[in-house]
């Protein structure tokens, strides 16, 4: 997915994070009277930031384009479309939390780890595991992922659903959709977000519900496990056998879809996680470590291989599979190095991130530990 999915939870993105990679297809354009989005934007004087402002986006030749393609593609009402999208608001936030933070200090692993591996959400990760103990136990039969990785995710995703986001899921993509801030992905980050626009409709008329019932964070991620549209179509599972996708109000379904989307995304039952690892100080390996540093987010190197470049295991794992080699930084304290095998990179197709990937993995080993105490 996400949340996708630092964190940009749904997510902030499952699928969200995945734009960075979209090829853009749909370019976007100058209104016909070549201002900018922005500038079209009238503000309501009782508003807020989360309420949003009233821009008309119906009158957006993007905007415009848009529905025409729902129309002709999707089967949708025009008319409809159009009134649907008069009620829309800007939601300016939403941009201003997509922006780059600027460059400071340098990443840190502990400080973020223990944003989320902390006594509040151990101790409601063991109430959640001790309630759906039994669906956590179906899904990791079904799928293959153990529980305490499901719990990982939702736990660092919502805090078990305490957080799920207060956004007005229409307002936030259509913002981001048709005026994303000034980024070098810029377009294909918009191309990302109409996709998005385009599933959160099928999803509403598919579901029978009004889209402007959907709450999510400002990225448009939904529910307890922070899915995008996209993803709660193509990987949300009905896990509680009540007839419907429902990851707002079923944990029982947010279970299910998320083992289902790690099962989807390489997770390979059985296997191993991560292994820690040290660098040799011996001035004959040359830093050759260095190379394996940041090519992507695939286990793609024979142990043997990262051994003779002087990375050293703190155990002895496996020769027979493959691994990457993850660095967490530290601020000015020496990196963390791991040993990441195909199971930690499918958590980063939740979220693109090593830190947001380690993190799932240490809370929930320390809600299954504290669940034995």
């Amino acid at each position: 997915m996400k949340s996708t999915p630092g964190l940009l939870t749904a997510a902030q993105l499952c699928a969200l994070a995945l734009a960075i990679a979209v090829s853009p297809n749909l370019l976007a354009q100058q209104n016909s009277a070549g201002k900018t989005a922005s500038a079209k934007i009238r503000k309501a004087s009782s508003s807020t930031a989360d309420d949003g402002e009233f821009a008309n986006f119906a009158d957006w030749k993007e905007v415009s384009s848009f529905i025409d393609q729902m129309v002709e593609k999707n089967g949708f009402d025009r008319n409809e479309l159009v009134a649907m999208f008069n009620k829309v608001r800007y939601v300016d936030s939403a941009i201003q939390l997509m922006k780059p933070a600027p460059a400071s200090k340098p990443k840190n692993w502990a400080a973020y780890r223990a944003r989320f591996v902390e006594p509040v959400r151990i101790q409601a990760g063991v109430d959640f595991w001790n309630t759906y103990a039994d669906a956590l136990s179906r899904a990791e039969a079904q799928y293959g992922v153990p529980a305490e990785i499901i719990v990982g995710i939702i736990g660092v995703e919502t805090v078990y659903g305490r957080n799920v986001g207060s956004f007005r899921v229409m307002d936030a993509i259509t913002t981001l959709a048709f005026d994303y801030p000034n980024t070098p992905t810029r377009e294909a980050r918009m191309t990302f977000f109409r996709g998005e626009l385009e599933s959160t409709l099928l999803y509403a008329r598919d579901s029978g519900i009004d889209p402007f019932t959907l709450l999510g964070s400002y990225a448009g991620a939904i529910g307890w496990p922070q899915f995008m549209p996209s993803s709660i179509r193509q990987y949300g599972v009905d896990f509680d056998g009540k007839g419907k996708i429902d990851l707002r109000n079923s944990p029982v379904d947010a279970i299910g879809s998320v083992a289902h989307y790690l099962a989807e995304h390489g997770w390979r039952t059985g296997l191993p996680i991560v292994f820690p690892a040290t660098l040799s100080t011996d001035t004959s390996a040359e830093n050759r470590w260095q190379a394996f540093i940041g090519q992507g987010l695939e286990a793609k190197f024979p142990l043997d291989e990262l051994i003779a470049a002087g990375v050293v295991p703190g155990v002895v794992p496996p020769n027979d599979i493959r691994y990457g080699l993850i660095d967490l930084q530290n601020g000015q304290d020496p990196a963390e190095y791991w040993l990441g095998t195909d199971n930690f990179f499918a958590i980063t197709q939740y979220n693109r991130s090593f830190f947001y990937a380690m993190s799932v993995v240490d809370l929930g080993r320390a809600v299954r530990v504290a669940r034995t105490q």
